[in-house]
């Protein structure tokens, strides 16, 4: 089972849940990252912390940023999230850690200087017992904070510091950037290899046309941020409901058959019946399998889904019980 992550929000307002969480975690350990995506690299960021926590019979913690620095720095340049700051938090949880520290990332944070940002928040406000960081994390104003520079303020100050090196697979450092070009290539496989676990959104169910009721295959549908890099096309899923889990078929793009509008991922459940309106899924994509186009009419449309539903099966028999630690 999922242990309880404590939470602490540095702009909370008063709050005794807030206070309490940050009594808890006041002298942790923690694992310092954005953390897009808690893929594999993250995960050694993490163990590091929850080993040092142990020998020090300290609570572990991730120390992390919201809303990510490069949507503060570049707000022209949407980034394409993995995760967005609610799935970030779930998975910090299954890696076993005791809570989070979420700093708010805005002008003031953003002109803190390294030694400050060492001084207060590190020292001050949560007189942290140690620190992991993975081999190229940088902090503070102009990015002047090097692990070198976090190893030496740890000495001053009382702190153990463990910088992880780079996690590769394949000869290839495991990192969010090449998990976000695979994800815009339709390679889940590759995603998932450096995930560690098969890529999933989360949302809540809206109307739409209804059309895939008239064709037979009834469609739950999410719209997902604007700037989901997903490649479009139609992908074999597993979505979890209400506590249950589903197997099914899902097509995310503009549906070129009919209005070539909206982007929206619309998912067919198997083997489920019922009213999913304003219902929050989790959907992991566990296999590409065709691209979105158009079709001569509504019948070869039919024709096609019916296939796509067939080979959808046989990828999920393939991928077992494959799903996020959520």
């Amino acid at each position: 089972m999922t242990k309880s992550l404590s939470i602490v929000r540095d702009r909370a307002p008063d709050d005794a849940a807030n206070d309490a969480a940050c009594d808890a975690l006041r002298g942790a350990v923690v694992a310092i990252g954005n953390f897009d995506g808690v893929h594999r690299g993250h995960k050694a960021v993490i163990a590091a912390a929850l080993d040092r926590a142990k020998a020090l019979s300290r609570p572990a913690a991730a120390l992390t940023l919201e809303p990510h620095p490069r949507a503060f720095f570049k707000p022209a340049e949407p980034l394409f999230r993995l995760t967005d700051e609610a799935a970030k938090l779930r998975l910090l949880a299954a890696t076993g850690l005791d809570g989070a520290i979420i700093l708010t990332f805005d002008a003031a944070l953003a002109s803190l200087t390294a030694e400050e940002f060492v001084s207060r928040i590190l020292v001050e406000r949560f007189a942290i017992s140690g620190a992991a960081i993975g081999f190229n994390f940088h902090f503070g104003a102009n990015r002047t904070g090097s692990p070198v520079f976090l190893a030496a303020e740890g000495k001053k100050h009382g702190f153990a510091v463990d910088v992880v090196p780079p996690l590769q697979d394949g000869g290839q450092a495991i990192a969010s950037g090449p998990i976000r070009k695979a994800l815009g290539e339709g390679d889940l496989d590759q995603a998932a290899a450096f995930l560690g676990y098969p890529w999933f959104v989360s949302g809540e169910v809206i109307h739409g046309d209804k059309r895939g009721r008239e064709l037979g295959f009834p469609t739950a549908n999410l719209q997902l941020d604007a700037a989901c890099g997903l490649r479009h096309g139609v992908y074999a899923v597993r979505a979890a409901v209400g506590g249950r889990r589903y197997d099914g078929v899902a097509n995310f793009g503009r549906r070129p058959m009919f209005d070539n509008g909206t982007v929206l991922l619309e998912i067919f459940l198997f083997d489920f019946s019922g009213d999913l309106y304003g219902a929050r899924i989790d959907t992991a994509f566990i296999a590409w399998l065709r691209e979105e186009r158009n079709f001569a009419s509504a019948k070869d449309l039919v024709r096609q889904m019916q296939e796509d539903t067939a080979r959808a099966k046989e990828a999920l028999a393939r991928a077992g019980a494959a799903f996020p630690p959520i």
